[in-house]
């Protein structure tokens, strides 16, 4: 028997284990961190539940109510806003994924000129900031008679959403390999009939980051509504909420109320994408 033979294979070590007090500190520096995190939100929640005057002495105790809720609800046009924000942020979602895959998809497959330099014009213009755009945007829409209006509104939170879309979606799409739309072609698809039947279903991960960030972009967004939008039956929920805020008083336990309940749609979303999240995130960034 040979002395190669007579080797017996070396055992792996045991992964080293942390002692007591340093697990016990990266404990405690867990749940010292969560705190941090989670404390502004529960004491927001608590600051409604106290009533409309409970804001000012949120140490006292005198008991919960939900009168600031029932207040929201029953005697403002909440519902109202609610109703517009919906519009606006499903058809901001909707037609922004629609067109930041579809350019997406087209930079990552085709060919033509100025491909690349359209890729950079999308990120240069998330440079810019909001206050920069409101003044164009207002003239441009002023001229398109889109002014105080759900389509002008949703044309405008497209143009913030898309760029970084596309640019996150084009990266998604080079990771899907090219023989699937070279076996589309085979079967006799066209170059949109591969889009949609082949490459859509594969890239569910992709189109889910950027349907959570375009709503997001258009659930919580004031600059652009408050400037284009002038009667109060076309508010959104952020611009609604700046009616509780006057020049002598603030209602704080309304807005805190109104707070609560407008982040249950945006938990609703994040709860429903979150699964598709963080593939959709890390297969976007491997190519550019």
């Amino acid at each position: 028997m040979s002395a190669a033979q007579n080797v017996r294979p070396r055992k792996p070590r045991p992964r080293e284990q942390r002692s007591r007090s340093a697990s016990a500190a990266l404990h405690t520096a867990l749940v010292a961190a969560s705190v941090v995190a989670v404390f502004p939100v529960l004491f927001i929640v608590y600051v409604s539940l106290r009533g409309r005057d409970g804001w000012q002495e949120p140490t006292r105790w005198t008991g919960l109510d939900v009168s600031n809720y029932t207040h929201i609800l029953g005697e403002t046009k909440f519902l109202t806003w609610f109703g517009n924000s919906v519009v606006v942020a499903l058809g901001t979602t909707v037609l922004g994924v629609l067109i930041s895959a579809t350019a997406g998809y087209a930079v990552s497959r085709m060919r033509f000129p100025g491909h690349r330099p359209l890729m950079w014009t999308f990120l240069v213009v998330q440079m810019f900031p909001m206050a920069v755009l409101i003044v164009p945007l207002y003239n441009i829409l002023g001229e398109l008679e889109l002014l105080d209006s759900y389509a002008g509104l949703i044309v405008t939170y497209c143009s913030v959403s898309v760029p970084f879309c596309a640019w996150m979606l084009k990266g998604y799409f080079d990771t899907i390999p090219a023989e699937i739309d070279e076996a589309g072609r085979v079967d006799g698809l066209s170059p949109f009939g591969t889009f949609w039947r082949l490459v859509v279903p594969l890239a569910r991960p992709g189109l889910a980051v950027t349907g959570f960030y375009s709503f997001i972009t258009a659930w919580g967004e004031v600059a652009f509504a408050s400037q284009f939008m002038s009667s109060e039956e076309h508010y959104t929920l952020a611009v609604g909420l700046q009616t509780f805020v006057g020049q002598q008083k603030a209602e704080w336990g309304l807005m805190t109320a109104a707070a609560v309940l407008i982040t249950v749609p945006a938990a609703v979303v994040f709860f429903v994408a979150q699964r598709h999240l963080v593939a959709g995130l890390t297969a976007g960034g491997t190519k550019g």
